[in-house]
């Protein structure tokens, strides 16, 4: 076979299979390099994909082994401590009130100092080894080198035993001298004990019963893990450590260094360090931290967290002056935030709210970070997880996201590009395991998290191309799962898009997404799965429950609240009777094939008020005097009638969200039916707290999540 010609070579090195396989290879492994850099590194991958010949992007070939948490692991770099820093223990005074001695176990610095030197001892029989290889092979080669050796060898041996004879008593005198230092580290702490050191700290200031309590605390905080310290003599010593400790820490420390400030901000950092007092006090500072970060990432009892948790809120500037220690601190925050239950997990974001509010902006950008990493994380395992607490965890990132909108919206958009790209690489591939990431809780997670971000600050910031990146992307989330074992993806996807469009003030077209699943015929109902089943839990409905009454009610009902929810936005619009006309047309339909009774009452009830508002707004549109380019007073149209609670389309929306809240009680067990039957015929004006608590729907919730957020910053501050 001859030479292939330039043209050939051009096109196999384009469209070979060979070639390819190559190029996707060197590009990912050139792809883990960049990710050294800095934020800017993120948005170029994102904005410059180049294009193969076959009409693919060379992202979307490496997306199929990439997390959704990457973007947000590219600056997470954990600072750790020196080896050489001391593991807290600091030295008593021998005048100090103490109890009798105890045995004592291997330090921390032992442990690391015996770690390090391994590794040297390793390198160093690493190179014995080689260089044994060389003298056997000379050996070999050379008979009187090898008599030489062993005359030498003989010489060496007799040399070092008349140097350990001579050496004999100065290492004696060494070990004493060790067991001298080590002879104050054990000792039985007894409550009686404990009271008067803190008797002597708080009253009289004394700095040698500090340092005693601060061993005491190591110790208690060290407990259950080795022989480390001093010995605990019972619980109620225990508890009263720990409950000194951490109640009085920032008053002592505060008090002996002369702080005027009692919050904890830049500025009290610098008068921390400029205080005459703080070298000889950093020391006990030190120990006080880093015993109480072991405390967090070894004690399992949720009381005990949360209490520390919520006393190191006033500590934190101790915790600032060591930023290695305050990279660990973080990040056992994070964990705690995101794994505790409900008490823990608000402590715990306060916390981390603190830190990213108060201080320098690259302790934002590490909590933002890492927040974003574990909700990520912790969506993988939203199956065995309350949604509830899911959602808690939502909105605590939206609240610590709104604190810098700039810097977060760049990893919002680095996130939305990220999904964008795994949706890109399902539809392009229709692989199995694209269809499984893209309809996962982590992916759904994400989506959620950003459209709630966009919501809470759309109005008050330029948010615009995220808002249509966002917008974008759900359309083809929806568009990408037809069938109605994914009806419970495409009712988020609505509620979604009803959302963006209300904290936006734009329109979407969504009524045709709402009205695909009213006219789906499923068939008859089958006979097995007759259990209701709660559509917000599940992606992707099991094959038993789609012939299900349940579910049918289920997603008729749903639809009909998103619906009504997107006519409630533009009921009072001057283009209402426009948008309304094909969605009337097939409502129709739908009243028409529709066989369940109940059903058939709910749309019939929509269509009716439905074409009242039509004819409410059209014949106030038959009066203005105005022309559709006069934007002012298009805006201006019907306000008054909208700032109005007695229109009749907004009772009618309250009413069924009121239902829907009914509902939502019943299927929680959390009221029987004949209750639900007997609240609905004592009912005399509509309520808001439980709609507000129940139903999740804009117009409702951004008021109250605003108020929340308004009132935590103010109780921060």
């Amino acid at each position: 076979m001859g030479k292939l010609g330039k043209k050939a070579r051009k096109f196999a090195k384009k469209h070979l299979q060979s070639v390819l396989r190559q190029r996707r290879k060197t590009k990912a492994l050139f792809k883990r390099k960049a990710s050294k850099g800095g934020q800017n590194d993120i948005e170029e991958q994102v904005d410059n994909s180049v294009p193969l010949a076959n009409g693919r992007s060379i992202e979307c070939e490496g997306i199929e082994n990439t997390s959704l948490d990457a973007v947000f692991t590219e600056n997470d770099m954990d600072e750790v401590a020196d080896a050489s820093d001391s593991d807290g223990y600091l030295t008593e005074d021998s005048g100090c009130p103490d109890a009798g001695e105890s045995e004592t176990g291997k330090t921390l610095e032992d442990e690391i100092a015996s770690s390090t030197y391994s590794a040297q001892n390793e390198k160093i029989h690493a190179d014995l080894a080689i260089q044994k290889k060389k003298l056997d092979r000379l050996k070999k080669k050379d008979p009187e080198f090898s008599k030489f050796l062993e005359s030498f060898n003989n010489s060496a041996e007799t040399f070092k035993n008349e140097d350990e004879y001579s050496d004999e008593g100065d290492s004696s005198d060494q070990e004493q001298g060790d067991n001298d230092l080590n002879k104050d580290k054990g000792k039985l702490l007894t409550n009686s004990v404990i009271n008067t050191w803190c008797q002597m700290v708080k009253e009289d200031h004394s700095q040698s019963a500090l340092i005693s309590l601060l061993n005491a605390y190591r110790s208690a905080c060290h407990y259950g893990t080795e022989s480390i310290g001093h010995t605990i003599e019972n619980s109620e010593t225990f508890c009263n450590i720990l409950l000194f400790t951490l109640s009085n820490a920032n008053d002592i420390f505060r008090g002996l260094l002369k702080m005027s400030s009692l919050k904890s901000t830049k500025e009290t950092l610098q008068e921390l360090k400029k205080a005459a007092t703080w070298n000889s006090l950093k020391p006990l500072v030190k120990s006080f931290v880093r015993s109480t970060l072991f405390l967090l990432n070894q004690v399992t009892n949720t009381d005990i967290l949360t209490f520390a948790m919520t006393r190191l809120r006033a500590c934190l500037i101790f915790f600032l002056a060591f930023p290695s220690l305050m990279q660990r601190f973080i990040k056992a925050t994070v964990h705690l935030w995101a794994t505790g239950e409900r008490p823990l997990s608000s402590a715990s974001y306060l916390v981390t709210w603190d830190i990213a509010a108060m201080f320098s902006s690259n302790y934002l950008d590490t909590c933002l970070s890492k927040v974003l990493v574990a909700f990520v994380s912790r969506s993988g395992v939203t199956e065995i997880v309350d949604i509830k607490h899911m959602q808690f965890l939502r909105d605590c990132i939206v609240e610590l996201c709104s604190i810098d909108v700039q810097k977060s919206s760049i990893k919002a958009v680095a996130s939305i590009s990220q999904l964008a790209k795994l949706y890109s690489w399902g539809v392009q591939t229709k692989k199995k395991e694209a269809v499984r990431k893209i309809c996962s809780w982590e992916y759904v997670n994400c989506v959620d998290l950003w459209v709630r971000f966009i919501s809470a600050n759309i109005s008050d910031y330029d948010l615009q191309s995220l808002f249509f990146m966002t917008i974008q992307l759900i359309n083809g989330l929806a568009y990408m799962f037809p069938g109605p074992r994914y009806f419970p993806l495409r009712l988020k996807c609505i509620g979604w898009l009803n959302y963006l469009a209300h904290s936006g003030r734009s329109f979407i077209p969504l009524a045709s997404l709402v009205l695909d699943i009213l006219e789906y015929n499923i068939g008859k109902e089958g006979r097995k799965a007759q259990n209701a089943i709660n559509i917000a839990s599940v992606l992707k409905l099991p094959k038993q429950y789609i012939k299900s009454k349940s579910f049918q009610d289920e997603c008729f009902h749903s639809a009909i609240e998103q619906l009504a929810l997107h006519f409630a936005q533009w009921s009072h619009h001057i283009c209402f009777p426009d948008l309304a006309t094909i969605p009337l047309i097939r409502l129709r339909k739908i009243h028409e094939i529709t066989t369940i009774e109940s059903l058939r009452r709910m749309v019939k009830r929509l269509i009716d008020q439905v074409e009242q508002n039509v004819d409410f707004v059209q014949k106030k549109r038959d009066e203005v005097s105005f022309s559709p380019h006069d934007h002012q007073s298009v805006d201006s149209f019907l306000q008054l009638e909208k700032s109005s609670l007695n229109a009749p389309f907004t009772q009618y929306y309250r009413s069924v969200l009121e239902k829907a809240a009914e509902r939502n009680l019943h299927k929680c067990g959390k009221i029987s039916l004949p209750k639900q039957r007997n609240l609905k015929r004592n009912r005399t004006e509509p309520r808001k707290e439980p709609v507000a608590a129940e139903v999740d729907h804009p117009m409702v919730e951004n008021g109250v999540a605003d108020a929340k957020r308004k009132k935590r910053v103010t109780k921060v501050q």
